[in-house]
């Protein structure tokens, strides 16, 4: 039996909001006799507060040596979880225990002290480790050729761009022998070849010294390859914890169906099998309430892998034979010939305006997840090359 290194249990960290209550409508005379009175008053303006729960009981526990990937939209809780494994921050409620160092990577300049070199910051780090100089000496050389940065060793950090930066701190998170790792987004601010480079060495110290990794990221492809299990996290709570193939599409609208803002989206394949493999047809409808749209509205489809690889996009009125001239009309609907998609998942995001010259009324991103079908294709995988796939669009009333 497995003993975890990482133990959370029911885990909450609430925070309290203080915001300035709206004044009513006043005319200008009221706003200048108030600030009059104003200055001859020392009460601060009444101050509203209310309650956000940024975790709410979270619970999971992670055994050594696995890679463990923490996703969720924006605003789901990934920093405030990653902050408290941290020790940055306390929970409001919950306990959290750690078997091991833990070394973090949360955003650009954590645990470096400006005014220091690199050389300087290396030593910092591993004393903070709790590691001694001759451990940190013997790991000098690889830390140094790893992060690319010996010309710039002996200068102060503030100096460095946020790439070397980057550079820098992760290559001594990860060399200076932490039984966890903790990853946030702060690898995207490294090009490609970096990124690589890196999801390369946490795969190493994962698998060949048994190391414990937590990644958060919003690079579904990096998650998809290099995380075998997946934390899924929604509004501050787990919504799903297991193998990071079943959990992906949770995080991308799970499925045929979705909406938002009173606006429904459906998917149905029109091939007798029920399948979308290459050469038949998906119906994709967008509706909304009759009259909520005046003729001249607009409505967007794109389809990306679930890495975020765009494969195509279609606009409603650069469709051929289609306007919206009548009123009361309830929706579109597109229908959309595979073009050859197989072998992994696709998303769909929509978009509806009110007119072509405007910002998005409603904007629904990853409202449903298709996987394609590849009967009656034998090779053509999903590529660099934007696709334009044979498509019609249709007004629903």
């Amino acid at each position: 039996m497995h003993t975890p290194i990482i133990s959370v249990e029911g885990l909450s960290k609430r925070y309290l909001l203080r915001q300035q209550q709206a004044a009513r409508y006043t005319a200008l005379r009221d706003v200048i006799a108030e600030n009059v009175r104003g200055l001859f008053r020392t009460a601060p303006p009444r101050m509203r507060t209310s309650e956000f729960m940024a975790l709410n009981e979270v619970s999971f526990q992670v055994n050594a040596g696995e890679r463990v990937g923490i996703i969720g939209r924006n605003g789901a809780g990934k920093s405030t979880l990653l902050k408290i494994l941290s020790r940055i921050t306390e929970p409001s409620k919950g306990r959290v225990v750690l078997e091991g160092r833990v070394a973090s990577l949360l955003e650009v300049g954590t645990g470096f002290h400006q005014e220091l070199t690199g050389r300087e910051n290396i030593y910092l780090n591993g004393a903070i480790l709790g590691m001694s100089r001759a451990e940190i000496s013997r790991k000098f050389d690889e830390i140094v050729a790893f992060a690319e940065v010996e010309r710039f060793l002996d200068t102060p950090v503030k100096r460095y761009s946020s790439g070397m930066y980057v550079r820098l701190a992760f290559a001594v998170a990860a060399h200076l022998e932490p039984e966890i790792l903790i990853v946030d987004e702060v690898l995207a601010v490294g090009d490609a070849a970096f990124q690589r480079k890196c999801l390369g060495k946490m795969q190493e110290i994962s698998a060949g010294a048994g190391r414990t990794i937590l990644f958060v990221s919003h690079n579904m492809g990096a998650i998809r390859t290099f995380c075998e299990r997946c934390i899924l996290l929604d509004g501050g709570q787990v919504r799903a914890d297991g193998p990071t193939d079943r959990v992906l599409p949770l995080y991308f609208g799970g499925g045929h169906r979705g909406g938002k803002d009173g606006v429904e989206v459906s998917a149905r394949p029109l091939d007798p099998s029920g399948e979308w493999h290459a050469g038949t047809t998906m119906a994709i409808e967008v509706r909304w309430p009759p009259g909520r749209y005046a003729p001249g509205w607009q409505a967007d489809i794109a389809c990306y892998t679930l890495d975020g690889h765009k494969l195509f996009a279609l606009q409603s009125h650069t469709m051929r034979n289609f306007d919206t001239p009548l009123q009361n009309s309830t929706g579109v609907r597109f229908d959309v010939v595979n073009p050859g998609l197989v072998d992994q998942e696709v998303r769909v995001d929509v978009g509806i305006k009110p007119s072509a010259y405007v910002a998005y009324d409603v904007l629904i991103e990853q409202a449903l997840t298709f996987t394609p079908g590849n009967k009656g294709i034998e090779e053509n995988r999903l590529g660099d090359v934007l696709l334009v796939p044979h498509a019609s669009c249709t007004a629903l009333y």
